[in-house]
């Protein structure tokens, strides 16, 4: 990560900025879009305010933030069966190319880890190079069927639900070594 910034746990005052972070990195989906099945009412939609500040509440939402201590990226995380959930995972595009999203992943890991879970999982695009992929190179592997777990399944039904092309997506999971 590049120096300058630091990743930490949300504050309340960050949270009203998130969206518009959430929004930005969306648009980098534009190119793909017709190709993944996303509208751009898809790619407007973003997390609320209220579920971000509860989950600053929760200690479940970590930001990447510059020296002035402006939000710039974060991650906004659930509890699933067990496991960490990766939901939302977003870098201002301003500020991409410099290791946040690498640093936020880390962090989401070494924090489920020191809480004893037993791994984290997400939903992402398969084939998009920032999705599955990037993933992949931080230790997440894609989960087969049989490991599929009640929460997931209610997951990939709701991505389904709301349009999302299930066919061009993947639940991954890193899994905590003790």
């Amino acid at each position: 990560m590049d120096a300058g910034y630091t990743i930490r746990l949300a504050t309340p005052r960050d949270t009203a900025l998130l969206p518009g972070i959430e929004r930005a990195a969306a648009r980098l989906f534009l190119e793909h879009a017709e190709a993944l099945g996303l509208t751009s009412e898809m790619l407007e939609r973003t997390n609320s305010v209220q579920d971000l500040a509860r989950a600053e509440q929760a200690g479940l939402l970590w930001v990447a933030a510059t020296r002035e201590d402006t939000p710039v990226g974060f991650a906004l995380l659930s509890e699933m069966d067990g496991a960490v959930h990766l939901d939302e995972l977003d870098v201002h595009p301003s500020h991409a190319r410099r290791g946040l999203g690498s640093a936020l992943v880390k962090r989401v890991c070494e924090s489920a880890q020191a809480a004893g879970r037993d791994g984290v999982t997400l939903s992402t695009f398969r084939d998009v190079p920032w999705n599955a992929p990037f993933y992949a190179r931080h230790g997440f592997r894609v989960l087969r069927p049989a490991e599929m777990t009640p929460g997931l399944i209610r997951l990939r039904e709701g991505e389904q639900g709301r349009g999302l092309r299930t066919d061009l997506r993947v639940v991954m999971r890193y899994d905590c070594r003790y």
